[in-house]
């Protein structure tokens, strides 16, 4: 097991030799594998445990066990106490949600803190088969039959060329012991149900069926970065960006509802949600769909992206005396010095807010000159105006105000800079 976990690791490049390994153990055969596998192989370790106080007296047997065995092997052990039930709650979701984000939360502290180079996590291959048996019962696009990778962001899995009776035979040879959660045997998760009743039924049609399906998820994982490519393409040639979507060139395309499944992953909005984007667009303009962590808007001809409660830095108004006024660009601005009232101040545009467009007489709304130029809903409510007191200087970027402009009896002329870091 020693060799085909180490030629494991040199192949997918998962971890260095020259630098620590967080290794998180339960005190389970799986994780107590690891330890060791990787504590023979020569990296330097540090244990992380886990008490979610959720079994009890089980629950601090794990921890005592864990801290004992490190003890035992000479390797160093932290363990961090949670109220998973008060998070769960505070947050409204599952235990097991709350306590996956307690656990990787704290492993990605420790890993800043000890400057660490990965957490290894003691998945094997029954796992991914199971993982990938869950992707598909829930629902799964091509990413989700890739299953679980060896190295994926600072998560690393060596154990996944392993199976679990690799693991308890090599257990067995090195004569250490293990504690079992009995929480593994009860039928309540469904990951459990697929361990417990799914594999064992799909085992009597193919012996082999854990392998059978890891090797389906590696062959997912190596073909997602053609896939990706693909992907980008084709959401280029549709007028597809980050963030807008030109409906028109968007209308081509034979595969629409996949394209904009593709644009809005991970987005936060739900399947009903994107059938109503897509019916959405050839309906009226200014219609919003939010999701918990972006709007959409359908703005005309395009639908905008943004991200909910972002709100764009603030930049910095400079104003400088010069003599004559320079080129024209849309971070500058040129005003008569003796019209103004200093400090001026830059805010966001306000409702109501009115000016008077350079060559005008008459005031508008800023609201409607914006509209005017085509400018979206995320446009106007980001839009920044140059203030004197509470009269509009400048309508940034876009146009001064024709009452401050430099007239042949003007003295002095300010320029007015807009500095963005």
């Amino acid at each position: 097991m020693r060799e085909t976990v180490s030629s494991y690791i040199r192949s997918y490049r998962i971890l260095q030799t020259d630098r620590k390994v967080l290794v998180a153990v339960s005190g389970g055969a799986d994780s107590m594998a690891l330890l060791l596998v990787l504590k023979e192989l020569g990296y330097s370790l540090i244990a992380l445990h886990c008490n979610f106080h959720l079994r009890g007296e089980e629950s601090d047997r794990d921890e005592t066990f864990v801290v004992q065995q490190c003890k035992n092997h000479g390797i160093d052990v932290h363990v961090q106490h949670f109220d998973t039930r008060a998070y769960a709650s505070e947050h409204q979701i599952s235990i097991e949600m709350a306590a996956r984000d307690l656990r990787y939360d704290w492993f990605r502290t420790m890993k800043h803190s000890t400057d660490a180079q990965a957490i290894a996590v003691a998945h094997h291959l029954d796992d991914q088969a199971e993982t990938l048996l869950l992707h598909l019962i829930r629902g799964t696009g091509f990413r989700g039959m890739a299953a679980m990778h060896p190295l994926q962001d600072d998560i690393a899995r060596p154990l996944l060329c392993v199976t679990r009776c690799d693991i308890l035979h090599y257990l067995e040879q090195k004569k250490q012991s293990f504690v079992t959660d009995s929480t593994n045997l009860e039928r309540d998760a469904l990951r459990n149900r697929i361990r417990l009743d799914v594999l064992p039924l799909l085992k009597t049609l193919n012996p082999n069926i854990s392998n059978t399906l890891a090797r389906t998820t590696d062959y997912f994982r190596q073909a997602l970065p053609l896939f990706q490519h693909t992907i980008d393409m084709q959401l280029s040639l549709y007028g597809i960006s980050d963030t807008m979507l030109d409906i028109p060139r968007f209308n081509l395309s034979h595969d629409k509802e996949f394209l904009l499944h593709e644009w809005l992953r991970e987005k936060g909005f739900t399947p009903s949600q994107e059938k109503e984007i897509l019916l959405g667009m050839d309906g009226m303009s200014g219609r919003t769909w939010q999701s918990t962590t972006h709007i959409l808007l359908h703005d005309r001809q395009r639908l905008l992206l943004q991200q909910r409660d972002s709100t764009t830095p603030i930049p910095t108004l400079l104003v400088h005396q010069v003599e004559k006024i320079g080129p024209t660009t849309p971070n500058y601005a040129y005003v008569d010095a003796d019209k103004v009232h200093l400090p001026l101040t830059l805010r966001q545009v306000r409702q109501g807010d009115r000016f008077t467009p350079f060559g005008m007489n008459g005031s508008r709304l800023v609201s409607d000159f914006l509209t005017d130029l085509k400018r979206s809903r995320f446009e106007k409510q980001s839009q920044l105006v140059a203030c004197s007191g509470e009269e509009i200087v400048w309508v940034v970027g876009l146009r001064s105000d024709n009452r401050f402009r430099i007239t042949p009896d003007t003295r002095k002329i300010l320029m007015l800079e807009i500095q963005t870091e």
